[in-house]
């Protein structure tokens, strides 16, 4: 593969409220400014060539990915390794809720009832690993914003998968090469 385009969805209507979702069964739509942004992001990519869109189990990557590829033949795939991270007991908790909960804990412990920080880093590497395999040129991926910085952060080579890139747009596309990815994937690996 040539070129690995990754984006975050549009804006969420939880994004608005400023709550958590971590659970793909519960069905989160974009708001009509995270509708504008999938057409924008459909606009900024119309002229280049596309073999494939994975996205989350998660509606809200579905939606942004359906309308970005609007009129284009694109295969879209659920790739379940990029959903959000499972934050067990805190779903539908007010962000500062979630923030508080990560200060007084660390990357290893995982939220309860659900999963630690660092195992979901370890599935995002396996995730891209699995795209880095796949045989086509070029691919959009709609995630969310903690694979997305991990990437980032890792491919940069940070001691940080949170930063220095933190608080990403959303719809906005971000290129990778072969090269790229599979720093991120090393860079997620050596820090998890």
């Amino acid at each position: 593969m040539e070129l690995y385009i990754l984006a975050r969805h549009g804006e969420s209507t939880l994004n608005f409220e400023n709550r958590i979702n971590g659970d793909p069964a519960v069905a989160v739509a974009l708001t009509e400014k995270g509708r504008e942004e999938a057409r924008l992001l459909g606009k900024e990519l119309a002229h280049i060539r596309l073999d494939l869109c994975l996205c989350t189990r998660f509606s809200r990557t579905r939606e942004t990915a359906e309308i970005a590829l609007e009129g284009r033949h694109v295969p879209i795939e659920v790739e379940p390794l990029l959903d959000d991270i499972d934050v067990g007991d805190l779903e539908g908790m007010r962000l500062e809720d979630y923030r508080a909960w990560k200060r007084e804990h660390t990357r290893k412990d995982p939220f309860p009832g659900g999963e630690s920080l660092d195992a979901a880093a370890l599935r995002y590497a396996q995730a891209f690993r699995k795209l880095l395999d796949r045989p086509e040129i070029s691919a959009l991926v709609v995630s969310h914003e903690i694979p997305l910085r991990y990437a980032i952060n890792a491919a940069d080579g940070s001691d940080d998968l949170d930063g220095p890139a933190h608080q990403l747009a959303n719809a906005t596309p971000y290129l990778f090469d072969e090269d790229a990815l599979g720093q991120a994937v090393a860079g997620i690996e050596r820090l998890t």
